[in-house]
């Protein structure tokens, strides 16, 4: 059975000086974009991230400073990248927990009004993890028996991504290669509400803290109860789409008064 896409497929895969989600840049980013008919277009863009990349992080992906030195800041390319995947449901490998919180923050930044509200997420590790738990490397050599080249760097893990999920539709009856329906196999137990998974919903669909003193309460009333949480959140350290999401249900809460 081969993919069914009913909208473009964006498989990407970044690079970074670290992985603190509200800290950390990117170096290199790159999307393989896979449209309904099988065609592909593939970017890859390095960037300067504005702050020095630790050694531990280039012995991974093998970007040192001196390589991005003269490449674009994440803002001077934001929009051609947004424009790039605008129309696009999105697919990594761990991208749901990472990748996709960390591209979310970089657009964030840069001013781009990235949303996943209207777009889906296929997250190829959790596919992965739910059939043969295994790395990347592995899967790869478990799905298409081939070697993975150049593991770490963007574009051989993005395209590495996109052949491991072409095998899994081949192989699983679960999958019926339909967008949808895969991103529904991939999502979390329990529903993310932003992308970093600070605040995510209950059973009753619900938006509930799931971190700190209130994990597990409901963020409407913590809000109506505690109105300086708000504040302390908007001021601290936590990614900017968390703080996006709070915002909007502030903003519900009051307008619902």
């Amino acid at each position: 059975m081969n993919l069914q896409l009913s909208r473009p497929l964006a498989f990407f895969d970044l690079e970074t000086t670290g992985i603190q989600i509200g800290k950390d840049k990117i170096v290199e980013i790159c999307i393989l974009k896979v449209q309904m008919d099988g065609t592909e277009e593939c970017k890859t863009w390095r960037v300067n991230p504005g702050m020095p990349i630790p050694k531990e992080s280039s012995d991974v992906h093998g970007i040192t400073d001196e390589m991005v030195k003269d490449s674009p800041l994440f803002p001077q390319i934001a929009n051609e990248v947004h424009n790039f995947i605008k129309d696009a449901d999105l697919s990594g490998y761990n991208s749901n927990r990472f990748d996709l919180p960390l591209l979310a923050e970089e657009f964030l930044r840069s001013d781009v009004d990235f949303e996943m509200k209207n777009r889906r997420s296929i997250d190829v590790q959790s596919v992965f993890f739910k059939m043969e738990p295994r790395t990347l490397t592995a899967a790869y050599r478990f799905y298409c028996n081939k070697e993975l080249l150049g593991a770490h760097g963007a574009e051989a893990d993005t395209r590495a991504t996109y052949e491991i999920l072409k095998a899994q539709v081949e192989r699983y009856n679960e999958l019926d290669g339909d967008s949808e329906s895969m991103a529904e196999f991939t999502k979390p137990a329990q529903p993310n509400a932003d992308l970093a998974g600070m605040i995510k919903f209950n059973a009753k669909g619900q938006e509930i803290f799931n971190f700190g003193k209130h994990k597990g309460k409901a963020v409407s009333e913590v809000l109506d109860r505690e109105p300086g949480y708000y504040s302390w959140m908007q001021n601290a350290d936590f990614p900017v789409y968390t703080k996006k999401v709070l915002t909007a249900i502030k903003l519900r809460n009051f307008n619902n008064q």
